[in-house]
């Protein structure tokens, strides 16, 4: 059957189907064959090439485009196969081509899916070179916010990142473009603020509300960012759901979801960090918890791409049957009448930027739903990518190519005339932020709905 688009009937047979998502075989010796992953680098970007829908999404389809159509004949094969690595370099696996352009993903014959075509390439360089240590800093979330939060060091860490000099620092030690923003660091984190809310397992919640979809009783994961950097983003959702009589406690321990080790392909790391986080997971889920994370991506890995590594792993698909974004489990809350709805203050027009690790979960726009709830609300989603996107948005190779990805989201959030602009995804939000010309900062719409709520 030929793999070009359009030149066979059967091409589009099952396009019209749901994508299907096969696991990832990554503990198969097949998975890092070098010769294999060429072969199919090739037949996709064939595809690819031949489609051309997904051309505005990120950099990495019109680094292989411009390429092909460089060539003489304008045809793949010329491509010099370096060519092939700058593309992988440039996706930053936020699936939106999987979930919302491509017609030949699974169960279409040609079984086309590109992020984890290019998770795949990253683990078999992973394997191949290790990860350096630029990378591994920039990934080590919570090992870098360990050190950088203890007391008299947070200050001098975070006057510093605000200097030129401390910019310029960064930009010669980890490749961290002077221009992309860079979060402050907290010495009193989300955990040390919520410790009054105890961990699971010393609250007592006998008298929650349970719903046919959800217990009433949460263990909040506050996240790496959000218990480090933002730990102000888990102390608005502890106070917007305790006022709807949600029993919020914390995990007795949590650890890096992994998702920035997925992103470089560290696959290794991520099954160490999964490890690591199962059995608090699991001893909430216990207890009668559901688990809540504010952060999009965090949500994602457990929800996801932990499933998809571990399809065999009756506990890691439990956890993800268990785990909720804020806005979702709020709503399975209303549906089922027990969402308080006595808002105290209007939030007027509100420019609501859906981050796109939310997007690929399928569960809809449910922070749009809950605050166009608060009367005198209107809520405008924009439905594209700001172009952080993890540590994509900070390198300096790359910072250019991200601030032109968020650009139309700027723009529109620049034009709206919005009282208030917001993310899920708050380092999105901060990057949204760069390239303001008001350098008006956003909002979280967890910090929206307890200012509505007049909390």
């Amino acid at each position: 059957m030929s793999t070009t688009p359009g030149t066979s009937g059967a091409g589009r047979e099952g396009s019209l189907e749901a994508p299907k998502r096969h696991a990832l075989e990554w503990r198969s010796e097949a998975f890092y064959d070098e010769a294999a992953l060429q072969k199919e680098l090739e037949r996709v970007f064939e595809i690819c090439h031949g489609c051309r829908r997904c051309f505005s999404l990120c950099n990495a389809f019109p680094t292989l485009f411009d390429a092909i159509d460089a060539t003489p004949d304008g045809e793949l094969e010329a491509v010099e196969r370096k060519v092939f690595w700058q593309v992988v370099d440039h996706c930053y696996l936020c699936d939106m081509c999987f979930m919302t352009k491509c017609p030949y993903v699974p169960p279409h014959p040609w079984a086309v899916d590109f992020p984890h075509l290019m998770l795949r390439a990253k683990a078999v360089r992973t394997r191949k070179e290790g990860v350096s240590l630029r990378n591994r800093a920039l990934a080590s979330t919570e090992a870098v916010g360990r050190i950088a939060g203890i007391p008299v060091i947070v200050q001098i860490v975070n006057a510093v990142n605000r200097t030129a000099a401390g910019r310029a620092l960064l930009s010669k030690t980890l490749g961290v473009d002077p221009t992309a923003p860079v979060p402050p660091y907290h010495s009193r984190t989300a955990r040390k603020r919520l410790a009054r809310l105890g961990t699971v397992g010393s609250v007592t919640a006998a008298e929650a509300r349970a719903t046919p979809e959800t217990t009433g009783k949460v263990a909040l994961f506050t996240t790496c960012y959000g218990n480090r950097n933002e730990p102000e983003l888990n102390e608005d959702l502890a106070a917007v759901f305790g006022h709807n009589g949600i029993v919020v406690s914390l995990l007795g321990a949590e650890h890096c979801c992994g998702m920035p080790r997925l992103e470089l392909g560290d696959l290794e790391a991520v099954a160490r960090l999964k490890e690591q986080n199962i059995p608090p997971l699991l001893a909430a889920i216990d207890a009668g918890f559901d688990i809540v994370a504010p952060i999009p991506s965090c949500v994602l890995m457990f929800k996801q791409e932990l499933p998809l590594m571990f399809p065999e792993d009756a506990q890691v698909q439990r956890i993800a049957k268990r785990i909720f974004d804020p806005f979702e489990y709020l709503m399975l809350r209303h549906r089922a009448g027990a969402l308080r709805t006595d808002f105290k203050q209007p939030l007027g027009k509100v420019s609501y930027h859906v981050a796109c690790h939310l997007r690929v979960q399928n569960i809809g726009l449910k922070t749009r739903d809950v605050l166009q709830l608060v009367p005198g609300t209107t809520v405008e989603p924009i439905e594209r990518c700001s172009g952080h996107d993890g540590t994509y948005g900070v390198k300096k190779e790359f910072r250019a190519a991200s601030v032109k990805i968020g650009r139309p989201v700027m723009s529109r959030v620049e034009a709206s005339g919005a009282a208030h602009y917001a993310s899920d995804c708050p380092m999105a939000g901060h990057q949204i932020e760069s390239g303001l010309a008001s350098g008006a900062a956003p909002e979280h719409p967890l910090r929206l709905l307890r200012l509505a709520y007049g909390l």
